[in-house]
């Protein structure tokens, strides 16, 4: 694996073909032009242009087999990492996509920055994030003082980021950044045990947000940063 740049996420060739839908409720209404960054094999670009039709999908891949197979489904694959080496037109997007893309990158920061003038006017950010206050991390790290990497998810072993909801809230606005929605997707709380389901019970409030694998973020580049 070449050596990545510092915006770069990592080879993630072990990743399935999974088109995550439920992001593409966060696609702006009149969006032409998405750029998918770590596309994988492209299965949210071939979901887009099925929900919308004419619509012009790019990615970027750094794994060259996944970016070969991305390229079936997309209207244009480059095969590198996100950086501004690649010969990706300006103002040209109205939604630059990181579904679960961020957390493997060693300076998330250097890619947005990269992203904002890559957008078209009025132009969005969408991205995913794991979200590390999610029960099935935080409990493991109460109860038994362990924080186990898996394969994939939260504790992904491929992670070189973690965020929480005010944590990347922050990372947006230190990008400058206007954050314009954000939504906890794949609510996955139910649990047997007595201890968990007593502790939703007493601190519900609280708590809310270790319901949520994942927060989707919808930002755009804050006025002041157009005016700079």
């Amino acid at each position: 694996m070449p050596a990545a740049h510092s915006a770069s996420p990592l080879v993630r060739i072990d990743y399935p073909h999974i088109a995550r839908r439920e992001m593409l409720a966060f696609l702006p209404p009149d969006c032409l032009r998405v750029l998918d960054v770590g596309c994988n094999t492209g299965a949210f670009g071939e979901a887009v242009k099925t929900a919308r039709p004419g619509t012009e999908v790019w990615g970027v891949e750094p794994d060259a087999g996944a970016a070969e197979r991305a390229g079936q489904h997309l209207d244009r694959v480059l095969q590198g990492y996100f950086d501004p080496t690649l010969p990706l037109p300006e103002a040209h997007f109205h939604a630059i996509v990181f579904n679960d893309v961020l957390e493997h990158m060693s300076d998330p920061w250097a890619a947005l920055n990269h992203a904002a003038p890559l957008l078209a006017p009025g132009g969005v950010v969408l991205a995913s994030l794991p979200n590390l206050l999610h029960l099935d991390t935080i409990w493991p790290l109460l109860h038994d003082r362990d924080f186990r990497y898996e394969r994939c998810g939260v504790r992904d072993r491929t992670h070189l980021r973690f965020f929480t909801r005010t944590s990347a809230m922050r990372m947006f606005d230190e990008c400058g950044y206007e954050v314009l929605s954000v939504q906890g997707i794949n609510e996955q709380w139910y649990t047997p045990s007595i201890k968990r389901r007593l502790a939703f019970r007493l601190f519900g409030r609280q708590l809310e947000e270790t319901k949520y694998v994942q927060f989707a973020f919808v930002a755009r580049p804050a006025p002041q940063r157009l005016a700079s």
